[in-house]
């Protein structure tokens, strides 16, 4: 059985509520931390990659982290293993899919619902985000769910990109919150903690429908032809 390979870019942007997936499904994974100097590894030993989130985009092709994923994505589209990108992951999968990624008019920072067309595959949220740039919906890809400031998912194959975080906590993101001081001040925001507070009861909704994004990834990369590597490769436990 092959694992998931787990991209994380920085310390700050653990995979959160998708290892708690992954574990619960008894899916085997590996965190693999860029940051950390580890070497890059082989998409096609493993049954899908996860992308997580990064104070990067991928315009910045100055920083090796972002070339680095640009091709690693890359040759995992072209080995047909399934890719499920979470923020700056869907913004790589966009761009090596012949996307665009580009500055934001409005940053999405808090919780926020999207409109979804599927929204077994992708619910409607609320869902946390954390970004100043969007992704276009790459050629040959169905646009799943947007706001009126972003896309939101897209889906092509087997391969699964959205714009918000379903991995990540209010903790997590409260920790982009304070990193990010200057620019909420820009924006006019003094406390950017404050836009995370909500009730637990939406902390537990937005847990349940991350699982339910995982499940219907998995369920997707199983199901395409493409990703019947990820069928063969990967065990679930209901």
């Amino acid at each position: 059985m092959k694992p998931v390979l787990v991209r994380q870019h920085e310390e700050t942007t653990p995979p959160g509520l998708l290892v708690e997936w992954l574990e619960e499904r008894g899916i085997p994974y590996e965190v693999h931390h860029y940051y950390k100097g580890e070497a890059v590894p082989d998409p096609s030993e493993y049954a899908f990659v996860a992308s997580l989130g990064s104070p990067y985009g991928p315009n910045d092709t100055h920083e090796p982290g972002v070339v680095e994923e640009l091709k690693l994505i890359g040759a995992a589209v072209e080995e047909e293993v399934p890719v499920l990108g979470l923020c700056f992951g869907g913004e790589v999968l966009s761009a090596v899919l012949g996307g665009r990624v580009e500055r934001a008019p409005v940053p999405e920072l808090g919780w926020r619902e999207i409109e979804t067309d599927d929204p077994d595959t992708v619910p409607a949220g609320p869902w946390l985000e954390w970004h100043y740039e969007r992704f276009t919906t790459p050629p040959g890809a169905v646009e799943v769910a947007r706001t009126a400031d972003a896309v939101q998912a897209f889906r092509i194959g087997p391969h699964l990109g959205v714009q918000f975080h379903p991995e990540s906590t209010a903790e997590i993101v409260a920790h982009w919150a304070g990193m990010d001081k200057e620019s909420l001040v820009e924006l006019g925001i003094e406390d950017g903690v404050a836009l995370l507070a909500v009730a637990p009861y939406i902390e537990e909704a937005a847990r349940k429908s991350a699982f339910r994004l995982f499940d219907a990834f998995l369920d997707g990369a199983v199901e395409d032809g493409a990703g019947k590597t990820a069928g063969d490769d990967v065990g679930r436990k209901e």
